[in-house]
């Protein structure tokens, strides 16, 4: 069962959001701010993190930095704000997801699930496909015991497919999140980089499949 860490200084927040947490089967911690959060991090075990911008003692910005130190646990960032920079700024920092209030709660469940599944995947240290080796702390890839060479871009693409294995991305959800939120682009970005990306796969491009009418999907079930 993963453990969410719940962070905000409204109290009717935190309860609501953990209510329904509890009830999707998450076990709940709850912090009043930003230096109760990175303590419980230190002290506890946390799966990932839920956090607000604004709060007093020590700001989400400045605890997220704090608790990324301590160990690389997945956050979500809550915010009444909708300014870019807040936004752009807490991806520097790391942060997996960032949610505007006021908010669905069946939504947050949503982004929560991606992210725990994504970084349950991120945490294994290789991702094995026959003889191609996704080498996850090295940013490598093997195929038939070569290294093939790919490009940041590329290499992302592909491990950001390959965590959401079997499930398909269109466009836009792909541009979204691989070029991040703020990125002005349009399909044929995502076309171009597929392309590439089939080519360097070689004769394991059969693994990208495009999906009529929505986009791609990294297929393992055949």
């Amino acid at each position: 069962m993963s453990k969410l860490l719940i962070v905000d200084d409204e109290i009717n927040i935190r309860e609501v959001i953990k209510e329904y947490a509890l009830a999707h089967d998450y076990e709940v911690i709850t912090a009043q701010d930003g230096q109760q959060a990175v303590e419980i991090v230190q002290n506890e075990h946390i799966d990932l993190v839920i956090l607000d911008i604004m709060m007093p003692n020590l700001d989400g910005f400045s605890a997220i930095k704090q608790i990324k130190a301590i160990k690389d646990v997945p956050v979500i960032m809550l915010s009444a704000r909708f300014e870019e920079y807040d936004k752009l700024h807490g991806f520097e920092l790391g942060i997996d997801d960032y949610i505007v209030k006021p908010f669905s709660l069946k939504e947050l469940m949503a982004r929560v699930k991606t992210v725990l599944n994504r970084s349950q995947i991120g945490s294994n240290k290789q991702v094995v496909f026959d003889q191609m080796i996704i080498d996850l702390d090295g940013k490598t890839v093997t195929i038939d015991k070569e290294r093939i060479n790919l490009t940041p871009k590329e290499y992302e693409l592909l491990v950001f497919m390959v965590n959401h294995k079997n499930q398909a991305l269109s466009r836009d959800y792909l541009l979204n999140k691989v070029w991040n939120y703020n990125y002005y682009g349009d399909d044929r970005t995502v076309d171009t980089h597929i392309k590439m990306l089939r080519k360097s796969l070689k004769h394991y491009r059969h693994y990208i499949v495009t999906v009529r009418g929505t986009g791609y999907k990294f297929e393992t079930e055949h």
